[in-house]
């Protein structure tokens, strides 16, 4: 059973920063693809960014140039770097694996990034 479980999150300042974790139980294959979601009070869940197992990424427009996600297959974990932060970026962020080629998709339980001063 894969499991996810996320870290790293907490209260910060406007222009702070903080990285958020991600372990992944299990095996990661070289067709899943990891990704950062979250989700604001009364807002749908968004996509913030994705990693594919050869390092290729994808980003939300509200966040390019301030997150960076970034994986490290040895200890099967998955990282987003978050600069800049807004106060707009205060949401539950959750961490996903799409196994969508063998029909399956997995998400962490989230964790908490409050931005405010």
């Amino acid at each position: 059973q894969v499991q996810l479980v996320e870290s790293g999150g907490g209260l910060v300042q406007p222009g702070g920063s903080l990285k958020l974790s991600c372990v992944v139980s299990g095996n990661i294959f070289s067709k899943d693809v990891m990704g950062w979601y979250r989700q604001a009070p009364g807002k749908q869940r968004e996509l913030v960014a994705k990693i594919t197992s050869d390092d290729s990424t994808n980003y939300a427009d509200s966040v390019k140039g301030r997150f960076t996600v970034s994986r490290d297959n040895a200890k099967n974990t998955v990282y987003l770097q978050m600069n800049s932060l807004k106060p707009e970026d205060t949401a539950v962020y959750y961490c996903n694996l799409d196994r969508s080629w063998w029909g399956r998709d997995y998400w962490g339980k989230g964790t908490l990034v409050t931005v405010s001063s």
